[in-house]
């Protein structure tokens, strides 16, 4: 399998090719861009297929991040991974960021399970639990920092992410949840054929609100 992986879902934007026959990553890019994932991803897709010297023609599957994360951001990479699957044609796969932020901490400790945890803001965090073996024991939610702190007493479990520094007391992770667009693609090559399209994946509804007061009135 030739896998395109591509996340747009937080500050990066990103895009890597993986040879899943071989377990290897040909050639990966991540530019830490906070906005304008729509302008500059499919040209990081040309960078990443030439130098991995590969054609768009020889990609069978996307994997895509689906959240939680940027609503904009997720709306671009969806889109692209939708679009590219259905001209190729190739399968289109979903990996979320909380999937993502797990597996990179049990590459390191795998001892316990771990608790993916986003610090969502307004009193919030995007929270799962996951198995030493990356599979989830929960579903995804959005939680309270107690109900954060309850769950891991539970879990017996770490804790990683931007919200981890609020559990232990020491206020706002200075820096932003970011993983390794390898990870990513890792991920979409284990997800079975033939699921079901990627979707988005919201834990809340979004922040902009529509605006009111711009209507003009009728004489």
């Amino acid at each position: 399998m030739m896998l395109l992986a591509i996340d747009t879902a937080g500050v990066d934007c990103s895009a890597a090719v993986y040879d899943a026959s071989q377990g290897k990553i040909l050639a990966e890019v991540t530019d830490r861009i906070g906005k304008g994932h729509a302008e500059r991803l499919m040209a990081m897709i040309d960078e990443v297929l030439e130098t991995a010297g590969v054609a768009l023609s020889d990609i069978t599957r996307v994997a895509v991040t689906i959240g939680p994360g940027s609503f904009t951001g997720i709306r671009v990479g969806v889109a692209a991974a939708r679009g590219l699957a259905l001209a190729l044609p190739a399968d289109a796969v979903g990996v979320t960021t909380l999937s993502a932020l797990a597996r990179a901490h049990l590459a390191n400790d795998a001892s316990r399970p771990v608790i993916a945890a986003m610090d969502a803001k307004r009193d919030e965090i995007y929270a799962q639990v996951f198995g030493t073996d990356g599979a989830p024991i929960t579903e995804a939610a959005a939680v309270s920092l107690e109900d954060l702190r309850h769950l891991a007493e539970i879990q017996g479990a770490a804790v990683t992410g931007s919200a981890a520094s609020l559990l232990s007391g020491e206020g706002a992770a200075s820096e932003p949840d970011r993983f390794d667009i390898g990870i990513v693609a890792r991920l979409g090559a284990e997800v079975e054929a033939h699921v079901a399209r990627p979707k988005p994946l919201y834990l809340r509804g979004p922040d902009a609100k529509p605006q009111d007061g711009f209507a003009l009135s009728r004489a």
